[in-house]
């Protein structure tokens, strides 16, 4: 039963993470400080069989795997802190796959807001102003990415009994 809980806990976490990323571009600490401590609580009864000191090394791998990239201003704080989380519930082996599986789809839309855009490939190099733009936002939502992975891999692990 507290398996079932860890599941619901972290699809909803998953699912409100992203939903505020694709609507606002911002995910608020509370959703990061609630998904960090549910991880930490849930630990050994997460669905990705994670025990507490598994989630403390994925949790500090996560952070400091994306923190180079927020210093060089290319990502979010939020986008960092969601990797912590995730490295939380998944541990620090699964993040390389999540982080492969959520720069693919990044790649993927990117390609295509250039190529809704009608953005020539040469302003792609120019330094003025957002290239791309869509309802006010420039950014791809980098967390949704990172989260729906996870999401995924949860549930491909409940479809095919890999949860014990």
């Amino acid at each position: 039963m507290i398996l079932l809980t860890g599941v619901g806990v972290f699809l909803a976490w998953a699912m409100l993470v992203a939903l505020e990323d694709i609507r606002h571009r911002r995910i608020p600490n509370s959703l990061v400080i609630g998904g960090f401590v549910s991880a930490f609580v849930l630990a050994g009864h997460n669905p990705f069989g994670i025990s507490v000191n598994q989630a403390l090394i994925g949790a500090l791998v996560g952070f400091l795997g994306l923190f180079p990239f927020f210093v060089l201003r290319v990502m979010g704080a939020a986008d960092v802190k969601v990797f912590a989380v995730l490295g939380a519930w998944c541990g620090p082996y699964a993040l390389l796959w999540l982080w492969i599986a959520a720069s693919l789809l990044a790649f993927a839309h990117a390609g295509t807001l250039v190529f809704a855009t009608r953005t020539p490939v040469s302003a792609l190099w120019q330094r003025r102003s957002p290239t791309m733009q869509i309802a006010g936002f420039r950014a791809s939502p980098y967390a949704a990415f990172l989260v729906i992975p996870a999401a995924l891999w949860c549930l491909y692990r409940i479809a095919t009994g890999g949860m014990q």
